[in-house]
């Protein structure tokens, strides 16, 4: 149990003397921009969906007809 207290420990001090945080105006627009491209994505797979689904729906009731 002293070995995972420890580590806890120095991972937290690693964390706040070793790492470069970044400024509080670029966390923003990261932000923006990984949400922007996550709706953008959403919508690129919600639309190839759509496009399959129809292309299988029209193959099926032509092999239906």
């Amino acid at each position: 149990m002293t070995k995972v207290v420890n580590y806890i420990s120095e991972a937290f001090e690693e964390l706040k003397s070793n790492v470069t945080w970044p400024e509080w105006p670029e966390v923003q627009r990261l932000t923006i921009v990984v949400a922007v491209f996550s709706v953008l994505f959403a919508l690129a797979t919600w639309g190839v969906d759509e496009i399959f689904a129809k292309a299988l729906a029209g193959f099926f009731n032509w092999i239906k007809a």
